[in-house]
């Protein structure tokens, strides 16, 4: 019996299996949106409630519109914030790693699902806004035609009280208490032309002498007081005027001061959820190779 000295081994190697799929992994920054989106929804409904809104926020008359903004604007922040990385850190918990990357490489990937997550989140938060101010205007549509087919049964002069003139010119035509007889003649046409001046110096700088003198002797005329009494119903009339004009003018300048400050404030957050999205999802990405287990946060039932 012959014994071969040497034996031919062969080992046939099997070629590893490729991983061609896309290294974006969209179940888990779907996961990641509704979780971010859940959050955001909850937190804004307390701080709704709570009157930390940039829409309705409830303070007292004396508190400056800059604190107002500041505390609006810290929750904002935190909302979208807290929301933001909460729904990354589970995109990057999640996600499947592929093996072909360096640990740098294989953190970009996790921030950029955390990006992904952020921009998400926006997209379709912009929608449902859209959506919303799209049924809102349909409703207003709705309301306002129902509102002009009643308004027909009114009488023709209900418009006239919509002129912010109209409670002026009443002050300049009361009849003076002291005039011993009442005129009886028509002022409608004087009432009009009494608007058109009030409107006319509004809309300019001011009512002009000539006009001041005018509506004296028209005033005199119709409520039965004196020049002198005439003159100084005008002058304080005019004063009302001027301070309704100037109040309504500090008004437009707060609310435009304010839209500002929320659009500024609400990018700030925008850009500083967006860096603590990239940095949540890193984390859950390092959590997620090192299996790290919050055994103090969640325990095991036994």
């Amino acid at each position: 019996m012959t014994i071969p000295s040497e034996v031919d081994v062969v080992v046939a190697s099997t070629p590893a299996a490729t991983d061609n799929s896309s290294y974006v992994d969209w179940p888990a920054i779907i996961a990641g949106i509704v979780i971010a989106s859940a959050i955001s929804l909850v937190l804004l409904g307390f701080g709704s409630a709570i009157g930390l809104s940039f829409v309705n926020f409830h303070a007292g008359p004396d508190v400056p519109v800059i604190w107002i903004a500041i505390a609006a604007g810290i929750w904002l922040l935190w909302v979208e914030v807290s929301s933001f990385m909460a729904g990354a850190y589970v995109t990057g918990r999640l996600r499947r790693r592929h093996h072909d990357a360096t640990e740098d490489e294989a953190d970009v990937r996790d921030g950029a699902h955390g990006l992904l997550v952020w921009g998400g989140a926006l997209v379709i938060g912009g929608l449902i806004a859209v959506g919303g101010i799209s049924a809102a205007a349909n409703a207003v549509g709705a309301a306002a035609s129902t509102l002009t087919n009643a308004a027909a049964t009114v009488a023709d002069d209900a418009g006239s009280a919509i002129d912010p003139n109209v409670y002026f010119v009443d002050q300049l035509f009361r009849p003076s208490p002291t005039a011993t007889t009442a005129s009886a003649a028509d002022t409608t046409a004087v009432r009009a032309e009494t608007g058109r001046i009030l409107a006319e110096g509004a809309l300019g700088d001011g009512i002009s002498d000539p006009d001041k003198a005018y509506l004296a002797q028209v005033v005199a005329t119709n409520t039965g007081l004196s020049a002198d009494e005439a003159n100084a119903r005008v002058t304080e009339v005019l004063a009302a005027v001027d301070k309704a004009k100037a109040d309504a003018a500090a008004a437009a300048e707060t609310a435009r001061k304010t839209a500002v400050v929320a659009a500024f404030l609400t990018a700030a957050s925008l850009l500083v959820s967006a860096a603590g999205a990239y940095w949540a999802a890193q984390m859950g990405g390092n959590h997620r190779d090192n299996a790290t287990v919050f055994r103090t946060v969640f325990r095991r039932a036994r």
